[in-house]
């Protein structure tokens, strides 16, 4: 994919070179605003780091991720989406590595994507082999309300056509992610209440603040 530039805002494939600054993006603005790392009170950045440091790289090297540089100010960082493939396959592994470290709130938030996945069916659903996953999308609190989050997720649209993907999919637990998936053409296929999801004393796990009152299974075919 060639790069796109538009109101001096470039997007492009992300690089491994491009990681470091990419995770101290993530520190100071996904997981300060993401709704249950938001609640939790936890220093979630710093939580199962190494395993998510491998895997996002790993996603990195298949040429499925994206940076957006703000072409007025040097190419500063403005957001990034991280994706890459996923397999039937994948389900039961994700079960068994979020229940592994249940025992902090990224763990926790794992379990909670892991069971949605389920649930949703996606595989079997749209009779597909495999599936592009949009994992984590944020953007630069000065560039929120101008449409990137909507150009990252159009070009990775554009990019899973490009290889091949027959549908992506995005677990959205921001209601206004899922707004602007929903915008896209991204259809809800499944969604799970917070006020519903309780530990065994009957407790909600996640109470994040309104307007994000559930966690949705975004998906749309490419």
């Amino acid at each position: 994919m060639a790069s796109n530039t538009k109101d001096g805002i470039t997007i492009r494939i992300m690089t491994q070179e491009d990681y470091k600054n990419v995770k101290a993006f993530m520190k100071d603005d996904f997981f300060s605003s993401e709704p249950l790392c938001q609640s939790s009170g936890e220093t979630v950045h710093l939580q199962n780091e190494k395993d998510n440091d491998e895997y996002h790289l790993s996603m990195i090297a298949q040429g499925t991720c994206l940076v957006a540089l703000d072409e007025n100010s040097d190419g500063r960082l403005v957001g990034f989406v991280l994706a890459g493939a996923q397999y039937p396959e994948d389900i039961e592994k994700h079960r068994i590595e979020a229940e592994a470290i249940e025992k902090h709130a990224w763990g926790r938030i794992c379990v909670l994507l892991s069971k949605i996945e389920r649930e949703a069916n996606l595989f079997e659903r749209f009779g597909i082999s495999k599936v592009l996953y949009s994992q984590i999308t944020s953007v630069d609190a000065s560039m929120r309300g101008k449409g990137l989050g909507s150009r990252l997720a159009a070009t990775l649209m554009d990019v899973g056509r490009s290889k091949g993907f027959p549908a992506m999919v995005a677990y959205c637990t921001s209601f206004f992610s899922a707004r602007q998936k929903e915008a896209l053409g991204m259809q809800c296929i499944h969604s799970l209440t917070y006020a519903d999801y309780k530990d065994d004393q009957g407790r909600p796990i996640f109470t994040p603040a309104a307007p994000n009152t559930m966690a949705r299974v975004m998906a749309i075919k490419l």
